[in-house]
């Protein structure tokens, strides 16, 4: 499984979970000791649990494990 970093995760974007292709909105990042986490929750799905995951850096960028981006980023 390969996914594409974006240059920075931001509140209001858009993640297709890989395996299941359900669509997440980020509705929180925040720092825990020296991690970064997202909170995600899935789209048309207000009252279910949400997701917390680590982010992962890299010198391309910022991933989702198991998410890729639902749609392209403008880097502008």
């Amino acid at each position: 499984m390969r996914t594409i970093p974006a240059r920075r995760i931001q509140v209001g974007q858009l993640w297709t979970k890989v395996d299941s292709n359900e669509v997440f909105l980020v509705t929180r990042i925040y720092d825990e000791a020296l991690a970064t986490f997202v909170i995600l929750r899935r789209t048309g799905a207000e009252n279910e649990i949400m997701v917390k995951v680590k982010v992962e850096r890299s010198s391309s960028g910022q991933s989702i494990p198991g998410f890729s981006m639902a749609h392209e980023v403008d880097e502008n």
